[in-house]
């Protein structure tokens, strides 16, 4: 896991090594909840690595979790993407300023994970 700024704002975790066991571990501590779609979606991208002969699924795997983890381990940021999402889903607005919002919190989770 990589070193982080301590203070009030800063991340509840260190953003973790980009490995399943790793990814795991961080889920456990930042969203319990989310333990069992995670280990859904490594079960489905072994077998589909298997059944393709691909690491694909697996980078997949990698990928979405890495952002998730980049995410989440920040309380402020992970709430305003959910408010962001539920703007957009709610469809009272022009989405396109949250769109823009949601794709910027995205990218900036794929640097911090080191996916970009």
């Amino acid at each position: 896991m990589s070193a982080q700024p301590d203070g009030p704002y800063g991340p509840l975790i260190p953003m973790p090594e980009l490995t399943p066991d790793a990814l795991r571990s961080a889920v456990v501590k930042i969203a319990p909840s989310r333990v069992p779609a995670l280990i859904q979606h490594l079960f489905e991208a072994t077998t589909n690595a298997q059944q393709t002969q691909s690491l694909a699924p697996l980078r997949a795997f990698i990928h979405s979790w890495a952002v998730f983890v980049a995410i989440e381990r920040h309380p402020q940021r992970a709430a305003r993407l959910r408010e962001l999402e539920r703007l957009v889903s709610d469809g009272e607005q022009d989405p396109a300023d949250a769109v823009t919002e949601i794709r910027q919190i995205q990218e900036a989770a794929e640097t911090e994970a080191g996916l970009r």
